[in-house]
């Protein structure tokens, strides 16, 4: 009887040793698609061609904006609270893409242990306690600027990611 979990370990055993690691090659493809997927959801948002994701919009400056140089630890505090952001949003097309977001983040995380640089998880914003007015006073600009400056930022994140950006 106390061989047992031994006898069990010994006949997995073969089956453990057989899973390979999944190459850094293809994570960091598929997070390419996934922004290239994002980007392409925010552009079948028909609104959001309106505004340049560098204009300024006075109560809106909690949102961010397009960052030059971004390492692996700053696309994931970005993408933190655009997701905060758009979880805050009543829109259907918010959900999927915050979810996306999320799958985005993940591999960010994938990427940086990979470098062995483990990201700590970024929490978003903790000033956004005052988004509630701002959406109540403004939720179509909210949306529309949110997701502008998110396209703009996928944009430089997807570019960043073929220099392979440090920690």
């Amino acid at each position: 009887m106390r061989c047992a979990p031994l006898c069990q370990f010994l006949w997995l055993w073969p089956y453990l040793s057989y899973v390979q690691a999944v190459p850094i090659g293809k994570v960091q493809d598929d997070t390419k698609t996934l922004i290239k997927t994002i980007v392409t959801r925010i552009n079948d948002i028909s609104h959001t061609q309106s505004v340049s994701s560098k204009q300024r919009v006075t109560g809106l400056d909690f949102i961010p904006g397009v960052h030059p140089v971004l390492s692996l630890s700053k696309m994931d505090q970005t993408l933190a609270i655009y997701q905060q952001i758009l979880t805050s949003l009543p829109s259907r097309n918010m959900i999927q893409i915050s979810n996306d977001l999320e799958n985005l983040r993940d591999l960010l995380h994938l990427l940086a242990s990979s470098k062995s640089c483990p990201l700590p998880w970024a929490n978003g914003l903790d000033s956004l306690a005052s988004l509630g007015s701002v959406l109540e006073a403004s939720l179509y600009s909210t949306e529309v600027v949110a997701l502008s400056r998110l396209q703009g930022s996928l944009q430089d994140m997807l570019q960043q990611l073929d220099l392979s950006p440090g920690c």
